[in-house]
């Protein structure tokens, strides 16, 4: 039996800040809702936004537009911090600071040493910081990490990943301003999923190239291929975010004792199939990655600070993503493979 859904503490329900309240959040507010958890204050620069995020789902919330305030409040334990990457360091040091456990939206940060100061932080002063890495709680991936966490697919050879999708919603929007949209904003869910499904391997060097499609709308490129290599294993990522029809998401671990397959039209909607000495079957998986997985990385923070030990989405095991993200994107620029650690900041 794989456990793959998110868990709840068994008691603990602390106060809970979200600092942030833009089109995300929404994801974050109705995982919480349908959790039970215990939302009471909404911060957002924009008051009018954070006061319709109070009005949907905490109505008991009250309403901020100065982080400082929400973390002078002593009864808020814990602060989800969904602000864009560039606005979010400053809040998470401020956070840390102020002795508040932290889930952090990711991608976690731009420099890794900078996400090697706060988990540092983070330690001394004895509160747990999570990523929001909520694509490991997605019902076939968090399956499939399950799996390999079980042993049961024996030693991974090869990771190969293919999503084809329409990402031409961005034109009009500031991420259509991200360069490198497709391996940073949207792959850093990607190259996490690597470091769970190859937990105990190290990478040791990463190639990727990108490319505009001809009739894609967006202005960053839309096409992108990544490889990375191990000592005894491989993975290889393909994507394409101008697919306009035919969209589809396909991944294929291969391990000594088994292997499975997840394969569908999209995100929401993936059948798994594990092949096995016995022969293969084919679970049937509740749940969807929007709205689980965003209760599936506040659930395993609250846990973590329940239990006493370290989230497994925690800042120091994400920086691995990173690291791996990082080396991709300098490789896309240039065309060098980069061992992953190598590259410090985003190109």
């Amino acid at each position: 039996m794989i456990d793959y859904q998110p868990r709840n503490p068994r008691a603990y329900n602390p106060a809970i800040a979200l600092i942030g309240c833009g089109g995300i959040t929404q994801h974050h507010l109705t995982a919480y809702k349908n959790a039970g958890y215990n939302v009471v204050a909404l911060c957002d620069v924009d008051a009018a936004r954070a006061e319709a995020r109070r009005q949907e789902f905490f109505p008991e919330a009250q309403v901020y537009t100065d982080a400082q305030a929400v973390l002078r409040r002593d009864d808020i334990e814990v602060v989800d911090i969904a602000t864009h990457p560039a606005d979010r360091v400053p809040l998470l040091h401020a956070a840390l600071g102020a002795r508040k456990h932290v889930l952090s939206q990711k991608p976690f940060v731009l420099d890794l040493d900078e996400g090697e100061r706060l988990v540092e932080l983070a330690a001394r002063n004895g509160v747990k910081l999570a990523v929001n890495q909520n694509g490991r709680w997605a019902p076939h991936v968090a399956y499939m990490r399950g799996l390999v966490a079980a042993g049961q697919l024996g030693a991974i050879s090869s990771v190969d990943m293919s999503v084809h999708w329409n990402h031409n919603w961005v034109v009009g929007t500031v991420f259509d301003g991200i360069d490198d949209l497709i391996l940073y904003d949207f792959a850093i869910h990607w190259f996490d999923m690597v470091t769970c499904y190859l937990p105990n391997q190290t990478a040791e060097r990463v190639y990727a190239q990108v490319r505009h499609s001809s009739s894609q709308k967006a202005r960053p490129p839309l096409l992108a291929h990544v490889a990375v290599e191990y000592a005894h294993a491989q993975v290889s990522m393909s994507f394409n975010a101008d697919t306009r029809m035919g969209s589809h998401d396909r991944t294929h671990i291969v391990g000594d004792a088994g292997a499975v397959l997840s394969s569908g039209s999209g995100l929401q909607s993936q059948q798994v199939t594990v092949y096995g000495a016995e022969g293969e079957t084919t679970p049937t998986l509740m749940g969807a990655w929007f709205p689980d997985g965003f209760h599936g990385t506040m659930g395993e923070l609250l846990c973590a600070i329940e239990e006493n030990r370290q989230p497994s989405n925690s800042g120091a095991n994400n920086l691995q993503s990173l690291a791996l993200c990082f080396a991709a994107i300098a490789s896309s620029r240039d065309g060098l493979a980069y061992r992953p650690g190598d590259v410090r900041r985003l190109p």
